[in-house]
């Protein structure tokens, strides 16, 4: 007994040592961020920088707001894409597919989830890119381009946790509307994903993450024309792209204005995740009601 106290003890304080560590570092690493990319803002200007529609580094002009709404642009046209796709297959999978296909077909979509983002990026600038000039012209380097590998990226992710998060659903839910009368589509429809609807909503935050974090694909096939487009097919440059590009050789309130750029980004994913908790708890659905 003694020693499985000592052993719970230990355990919880190494978890909680865990946690803390996770924390500290978290916080060192936008502490950073925030002390070399602020000084920027102050010489540069608040509004100039986030307003600004001119970057270019060798006249001193640091305009951010393109890169802020092609990354939007690019993340929010790869979410139209991803969710309704990735939440019919996570539905088939859970609700309607065989158990031998769907043994089959998890596998197979987690294994697209390890494909480095680099494969991503050589495929659509080899196929995806060509096929982009071929039907639709100029250059094949797009916003569009750009969206539609990172719908692929992100496709994975959602599918997985969603298709978790239908599986999740008491079966009793089912079996009490099936009793009732309902078809096995008014059950999926009006039951399990509305008891799902959390883990749904979980599911497209984390494939919203890495859409706007994703950098060496996007950098590959976007183009990375710092100005905002006119149509989806114009090239554009994301935040996290231009800051891979220009990294290596920014010195002085060229480097600064690229960790400012970080700040942009954190502040950007942190509204997202704000307005998408907001809306995961506005819809959440009372199944006592149901």
């Amino acid at each position: 007994m003694a020693n499985n106290k000592i052993s719970e003890f230990l355990i919880e304080k190494g978890l909680f040592l865990t946690a803390i560590f996770s924390v500290v570092i978290s916080l060192v690493i936008i502490l950073f961020i925030l002390m070399v990319g602020l000084p920027a803002v102050f010489k540069i200007g608040f509004f100039k920088f986030i307003f600004g529609l001119n970057w270019d580094p060798s006249d001193n002009e640091f305009g951010v707001l393109p890169m802020i709404v092609c990354s939007i642009y690019v993340t929010v046209l790869a979410l139209i894409m991803a969710v309704p796709l990735s939440l019919l297959s996570a539905i088939f999978m859970a609700e309607i597919a065989p158990e031998s296909i769907r043994r089959i077909l998890k596998p197979a979509i987690e294994t697209l989830s390890g494909i480095p983002s680099v494969v991503y990026g050589f495929f659509g600038l080899t196929i995806l890119v060509r096929f982009m000039r071929e039907v639709f012209g100029g250059t094949g380097f797009s916003l569009f381009t750009a969206s539609l590998i990172l719908a692929v990226m992100i496709l994975p992710t959602i599918i997985s946790v969603s298709q978790d998060s239908l599986r999740a659903v008491p079966k009793e839910y089912k079996d009490a509307s099936l009793g009732l009368g309902a078809t096995h589509w008014q059950t999926i429809k009006n039951i399990i994903v509305p008891a799902a609807f959390p883990g749904i909503v979980t599911a497209i935050i984390l494939g919203m993450g890495r859409a706007i974090g994703e950098t060496l694909a996007v950098m590959m096939v976007a183009g990375n024309v710092a100005e905002i487009p006119n149509s989806i097919f114009e090239p554009v440059r994301t935040i996290t792209s231009n800051i891979a590009l220009e990294m290596g050789y920014a010195t002085g309130i060229h480097y600064q204005a690229l960790f400012a750029s970080a700040i942009i980004l954190f502040l950007i994913i942190i509204t997202l995740l704000i307005i998408a908790k907001y809306i995961q708890n506005k819809y959440k659905v009372d199944l006592s009601s149901a």
